[in-house]
């Protein structure tokens, strides 16, 4: 009970600095430092977590490798926004993005749909820079631009393998992978219509009458191809051979700078426009929160607790993944402490009850989709220029969309 209230007050004071209008990142180490102090996680405890996780989990797993990779490639991807509008591709991407698309609001969800089958932690960036251009020239305000982005990018974590909570979840109950995904296919299903009907369907302005015609199908192939092959790249350098995204980003700068003759004296000056230190507090911050949950084993108290006061099991199989996801932002790991907690209610093996996982698994979205915790939804923030506040208040109704699609699966597949 005592750690549940303790990452409570922290994020009482998040959300209290937010509204002070402190950035993100400072506000986010704020209520990091509050935690530490209140969990009693001092500066030794923190150091020796750090090298237990060094010991037990493969260096690119370990929390120092996160900071630095993650920080590379926030950086990188801001250089790359640079490079596009130095390039003039910034310019051509938007109507090469209607042309393809034939829609304004089809071409704003397909960027982050598309990005999102590449499961890097922060690669919410990686779709940004198109949606906020594609976004501006429309006219679609910049905390909707956000909330589009954040939410379709997350669509595919219940289904897509690539995802590593998916056969993690797969391995913990003991069921094939088809039946997992058949049925976890609904909360996509559900949360993609939602996005459709409650992001784009309004706040879009209309069409202006005298607006430029769209470009001829082959034309915009050939502009979408050139923002886009970057993007290709660094995802298909990641799931074939596991090189970092930030390395694959980085290869496409240099291969942007050849192709379009970009003067060698040009090249710092836009790297050091790339630069954003904010970004680098911001990845510090959640990762200095995470791993104060660790030290002080914090979360599996949370489980034990809820486990004792003998809430409904239906009630706790959804509650206990979004209380879990809400408070660490992450998925792998939520899914990695509640699922064996679960497993006593859903089953195991041909006994598992699988719309039940279906509705854990639609908690686990749920949290992630409204907590500030999230590192994506905070890079939303400051990337975007807009209140988180607004952001999830935009996404209140698709996430309660997500939490029926769970109960519906529950319900008839129980």
């Amino acid at each position: 009970m005592y750690a549940l209230i303790c990452m409570g007050l922290s994020l009482v004071v998040l959300v209290a600095l937010l509204r002070f209008r402190m950035r993100i990142g400072r506000a986010m180490l704020a209520a990091a430092i509050i935690l530490a102090i209140l969990l009693g996680v001092t500066p030794l405890k923190l150091l020796n977590t750090l090298v237990a996780e060094w010991q037990s989990k493969p260096l690119t797993q370990g929390t120092p490798y996160l900071f630095v990779s993650l920080s590379l490639l926030l950086i990188l991807v801001n250089v790359f926004g640079e490079i596009m509008q130095e390039a003039g591709i910034a310019l051509r991407l938007v109507p090469a993005m209607q042309g393809l698309f034939r829609s304004r609001r089809a071409a704003l969800a397909a960027i982050p749909l598309v990005m999102g089958m590449l499961p890097t932690p922060g690669g919410i960036m990686l779709s940004a820079p198109m949606v906020r251009q594609l976004g501006d020239h429309v006219g679609v305000g910049r905390s909707r631009q956000a909330a589009i982005n954040f939410f379709f990018r997350h669509q595919w974590e219940p289904v897509w393998p690539l995802f590593p909570a998916v056969p993690l979840a797969q391995k913990i109950l003991g069921i094939s992978a088809i039946s997992l995904l058949s049925r976890n296919i609904l909360l996509p299903v559900f949360g993609i219509t939602a996005g459709i009907v409650f992001l784009l369907l309004a706040g879009i302005p209309p069409r202006q009458p005298n607006a430029e015609p769209h470009p001829r199908p082959v034309h915009a192939l050939r502009d979408f191809t050139h923002a886009f092959w970057p993007i290709v790249l660094a995802g298909f350098l990641y799931t074939t051979w596991n090189i970092p995204p930030a390395i694959g980003i980085f290869i496409a700068i240099f291969g942007l700078f050849f192709l379009h003759r970009i003067p060698r004296h040009c090249w710092w000056p836009l790297f050091k426009a790339g630069i954003e230190l904010e970004f680098v507090l911001l990845v510090l911050a959640a990762l200095y929160f995470k791993t104060n949950l660790q030290a002080a084993g914090a979360v599996p108290q949370v489980v034990q607790f809820l486990g004792e006061i003998h809430i409904p099991p239906m009630i706790i199989i959804f509650i206990l993944p979004f209380l879990v996801a809400f408070l660490t932002g992450v998925t792998m790991p939520t899914v990695a402490i509640t699922f064996p907690f679960l497993a006593t209610y859903i089953g195991t093996g041909a006994e598992a009850k699988i719309g039940l996982e279906t509705l854990a698994f639609s908690g686990i979205l749920c949290g992630l989709l409204v907590t500030p915790v999230h590192l994506c939804l905070a890079l939303s923030c400051t990337y975007f220029e807009t209140p988180i506040g607004k952001i999830i208040a935009k996404l209140l109704i698709p996430t309660v969309v997500i939490a029926l699609a769970g109960i519906i699966a529950a319900i008839c597949w129980n």
